[in-house]
């Protein structure tokens, strides 16, 4: 044992430029997946801090106990609790203050004129409460509002929208408020509680511009008295309650806005980085296993002599698996300190582009450290693994004789087996996304159409080569011709070193085609729905913005050019048990403007008491019209509704459709999502936008776009997705490009008697740095034509999954300039990999080379 690991030392001492490439695989892996799991650890920690020192005055918190949850939202909507329960709560004994907590939407324009914020992050107003103890926003300049119209703005707000202490601006509630900024705060110590914008305004202005009506708070703030515990204090604010409103300890209260954060964000976030984490461990794996099965290739003979020396399989096994650990422990460690560096990097880059996250120390577990450093350790002696045990398998005679040829592209026993789990993967994935909807067997077909393609790389890569290397024999003569018979002649190798590339467009690809096909999608839902000329929206993802006035839609629809104008409001209510999402609406106007498809009943019926819902959430309840459904709204009131019209399309007109008569006794701050304008017959588009925008301009200002421009914007969130996915996605494309440069590398060591030969024969320097370059770009094309087919066929997959769990239509789109562009990266990326291989192949001294045994 002792003598295996001290050849494996020798070796590794001698050798050390070989596992370069090994190395640097390992380490980028290593330390994305390490910077991910610190940069949860830290943000978690920085949002439970934050949350601690904003709410440590609070030791208790007042509210309704009942919230009604709608599909995909984690916080549900919850009752107001009256205001004048601040006096009983105020009487109990232990309680120290108690403030009414009123809040809602709210969005400052900056100095510019533009909106402050509402891309993703919320932008809320309140009002400012006076106990400097109770309120989570801390004075620090300025004063508090004392009359109507002055308002506190949180200093993140101010600063990004270059707003100063006396500067007058509109606040959008969603009615635009013109307001004075008397007093800058900061949250928890910080500017701001993240990306999110906060204005305290007085609590009479909270009431009036806030509420559906003054008297109401989302809540009750109380600070406990000395000696008094917040459990205590739970305990006896409980008894004094009225039905329905239920009181929670501080603590309580922090952990859930954390736990929102995390549920809603950090989780997703997390888990979206460790999944780009994974596809680059995977793309290291293929580059470190076709290392080491190139290294124990070419030592063949070296070991065959080990084994006539007395050697036994045993240690010549272990010999080159001591290698690996001595790269996997060095790269590993290198990458955590790595990692650590990436995720204070990530920390400084995001809050820069705009992502909400706080400040704070990195926190640094020892699961965020030994997990890397496990996975890093096993996944480079799992991917040495199989090499070593082909090394301990060389027999003594192998010494005498020349490196054996690859045959594993014309392996039957390979092509049965990839063609085998090709049809079953094609099978599997139909099933799921054809036959019988499942997101499980689509995602099973997927991995198994990537084993079917790994397995049958070296099978396809004679053939695929032959094809994409042919034009080389025309255009770049003898030396094409060599790169081309370089690339052919293993298989196997070229397949690996091609497999990690191929991994890495595949995802790309994948996420290109997902995304234009989300695009396409929105697209064909405007296109189809939407029958209006312009429409005025709020933000298009996220919770931000603060909706538009619903006074503006009607202001609209009295100009001249204006045939109809329908606002799309939004509220909550149970039906029949479940929590849903309503739009609060015109139904006679929103059949004009948008199409519902086929209507069974009439819209022009509803009144207070109807409702219209889809056909496919009326198959779902087995409802028809003219039968009754009972809505418990988030007031606690509870009212029967009559189904007086199904229609068919439900994209933009939601589930289901109450008029604003029955939606006033129930509504909370009032606000549109969605305006859409037709303009009258003979009236231009231009002259129907500018008198739409002259209106608008009175109600905040929000943006008029044109049908096509809605679409396009809608669809803007699906770019910075794609944008991010990129950036992270460099990283395992990166690595692709380590593999091949390492394989190409330790191929020129290999033939470096044949490339003393070509030039002893005329080849010139030039000439053999061409011939290895296209040899690189060569593997590079065949892992790329791959990857693109490979990423095209799961992009196709996750469209139709998606379109088979979802009651919106999907449409599968192939976006052909970015796919080129891919195509052109990957040959680009081939072509860089060989330039420093190419380079030391030209710089071999000639007579060397030959006499090299």
């Amino acid at each position: 044992m002792n003598a295996s690991v001290r050849i494996s030392l020798s070796s590794l001492r001698a050798h050390k430029r070989r596992f370069a490439g090994t190395f640097l695989a390992v380490f980028l892996g290593v330390a994305f997946l390490a910077g991910t799991l610190v940069m949860g650890d830290t943000l978690r920690a920085s949002f439970d801090t934050m949350f601690g020192n904003a709410t440590s005055g609070t030791d208790a918190v007042v509210r309704s106990a009942d919230a009604i949850t709608t599909p995909g939202e984690s916080e549900g909507v919850r009752q107001p609790v009256p205001t004048s329960l601040v006096k009983t709560v105020e009487q109990v004994p232990g309680v120290a203050a108690a403030a009414p907590d009123i809040q809602g939407a709210g969005q400052l324009i900056a100095a510019d004129g533009d909106p402050i914020g509402g891309q993703g992050p919320p932008t809320l107003a309140g009002n400012w409460i006076s106990d400097p103890k109770l309120n989570p926003y801390q004075l620090a300049e300025g004063r508090a509002p004392s009359k109507s119209g002055e308002v506190v703005v949180n200093r993140g707000t101010a600063k990004t929208g270059d707003l100063k202490i006396g500067d007058t601006t509109i606040l959008r509630t969603p009615d635009p408020v013109k307001v004075t900024i008397v007093g800058l705060a900061t949250f928890g110590g910080e500017d701001g509680m993240a990306q999110v914008t906060f204005t305290g305004m007085t609590q009479a202005d909270a009431e009036k511009y806030l509420t559906a009506k003054s008297g109401e708070a989302a809540g009750i703030q109380v600070r406990a008295g000395p000696g008094v515990g917040q459990q205590e204090l739970v305990d006896r604010l409980t008894p004094v309650l009225p039905k329905g409103v239920e009181a929670i300890t501080g603590q309580e209260s922090a952990e859930e806005n954390t736990e929102m954060i995390s549920s809603q964000f950090l989780t997703i976030f997390t888990l979206f980085l460790l999944v780009f984490s994974g596809v680059a461990i995977l793309v290291a794996t293929f580059s470190i296993h076709n290392t080491f099965a190139i290294v124990v290739a070419q030592r063949t003979r070296e070991n065959a002599l080990l084994r006539a020396l007395g050697a036994s399989r045993r240690q010549v096994t272990v010999s080159t698996l001591v290698e690996a650990t001595g790269v996997a422990v060095t790269a590993s460690i290198a990458g955590l300190a790595g990692g650590i560096t990436i995720a204070a990097g990530l920390q400084a880059l995001f809050p820069a582009i705009g992502f909400p996250f706080p400040e704070g120390d990195l926190v640094i577990s020892w699961l965020s450290m030994l997990l890397p450093l496990a996975v890093g350790i096993v996944v480079c002696l799992g991917s040495a693994l199989l090499p070593a045990l082909r090394a301990g398998r060389t027999a003594p005679l192998a010494a005498l004789r020349e490196t054996a040829v690859d045959q594993s592209g014309a392996s039957p026993v390979r092509a049965v087996t990839g063609a085998g789990l090709g049809a079953l993967a094609i099978a599997t994935t139909l099933t799921g996304v054809l036959v019988s909807p499942s997101l499980w067997l689509a995602g099973l077909g997927a991995v198994l159409a990537l084993v079917a393609f790994v397995v049958l790389g070296p099978v396809a890569s004679t053939t695929a080569v032959r094809i994409l290397g042919s034009p080389l024999d025309r255009m770049r003569g003898v030396t094409g011709g060599l790169a081309r018979r370089n690339a052919l002649r293993s298989p196997k190798r070229t397949a690996a070193t091609a497999s990690a590339l191929m991994i890495g467009v595949a995802v790309v690809s994948l996420f290109t085609v997902f995304g234009a096909s989300l695009k396409a999608t929105m697209d064909q839902t405007v296109s189809r729905s939407f029958a209006g000329d312009v429409a005025v929206s709020t933000p298009s993802f996220g919770a931000g913005g603060s909706g538009l006035s619903p006074g503006l839609a009607p202001a609209i629809g009295r100009q001249p050019e204006v045939a109809e104008a329908v606002g799309l409001g939004r509220g909550v209510a149970e039906v029949d048990g479940e929590g849903r999402a309503l739009t609060v609406t015109d139904p006679v106007a929103l059949g004009k403007v948008f199409d519902l498809g086929e209507i069974r009943g009439s819209l022009d019926t509803l009144g207070t008491d109807g409702i219209a819902i889809t056909e496919a959430e009326a198959d779902r309840q087995n409802l028809k019209t003219g039968d009754t459904t009972r809505l418990t709204f988030t007031d606690g009131k509870k009212e029967t509704f009559t189904v007086r019209a199904v229609y068919g399309q439900s994209e933009l007109a939601g589930e289901y459709v109450i008029t604003r008569a029955a939606w006033a006794p129930h509504r909370a701050q009032d606000a549109d999502t969605l305006i859409a304008v037709s303009f009258r017959d003979g009236v231009s588009p231009d002259a129907g936008k500018a008198a739409v925008e002259k209106v608008a301009a009175r109600y905040g200002d929000p943006e008029v776009q044109t049908r096509d421009e809605y679409a396009q914007s809608s669809a803007g969130g699906i770019d910075m997705m794609l944008t991010l996915v990129y950036a992270l996605l460099a990283l395992a494309v990166l690595i692709a490009l380590l593999g091949i440069a390492n394989t190409l590398t330790l191929a020129i060591h290999e033939r470096t008697r044949e490339l003393g030969l070509l030039r002893a024969v005329g080849q010139t320097r030039a000439q053999l740095r061409a011939m290895v370059r296209w040899e690189s770009v060569l593997v590079a094309a065949f892992g790329t034509a791959g990857g693109l087919a490979l990423g095209g066929f799961l992009g196709w997959v996750l469209v139709k999954a998606s379109d088979g769990a979802s009651d919106s239509a999907f449409a599968f789109a192939l976006p052909p300039t970015q796919l080129v562009i891919v195509v052109l990266v990957g040959l680009a990326a081939g072509a860089l990999a060989g330039v420093r291989p190419a380079r030391r192949a030209a710089r071999l001294d000639v007579l060397r080379a030959i006499a090299t045994e």
